[in-house]
């Protein structure tokens, strides 16, 4: 499981859903620790494209995309659980002032579940196969 979320190049495609991501490409490296990717997101209504390096805080446990310019950090948490495992989806936004700060915190309290429980069903069909 930690292997294909991973894997920006041919795994980590097969779990973004597709009504909101419009691309995701690799600039360097690929797999895990190092990798830094452009995505391309419609989020309230527009195309929003970021940039994000790849860490590894826990080799095989969890991975991190942090944004370059926000600092915004999703983290994918795979915890074995017999011939199972178990993942969290969670993303830490920094706070920003002003209305612009409020927009922001109510449109991903709203926008990001649906997003997670989507790629968590993505995951679930590529565990199967």
């Amino acid at each position: 499981m930690y292997d294909l979320i991973a894997d920006y190049r041919d795994g980590h495609p097969r779990i973004v859903p597709p009504q909101w991501f419009k691309r995701l490409d690799v600039e360097s490296g690929g797999v895990g620790a190092g990798t830094i990717i452009k995505v391309t997101m419609k989020f309230l209504g527009a195309d929003r494209t970021y940039r994000a390096a790849v860490t590894e805080p826990e080799p095989g446990r969890v991975i991190t995309e942090t944004d370059l310019a926000t600092g915004l950090a999703t983290s994918f948490t795979v915890v074995p659980n017999g011939d199972a495992a178990d993942v969290t989806i969670a993303t830490i936004v920094p706070d920003r002032p002003g209305m612009r700060g409020v927009i922001e915190r109510w449109a991903v309290r709203r926008t990001l579940p649906q997003i997670y429980r989507e790629e968590l069903r993505l995951i679930a069909i590529e565990a199967e196969k």
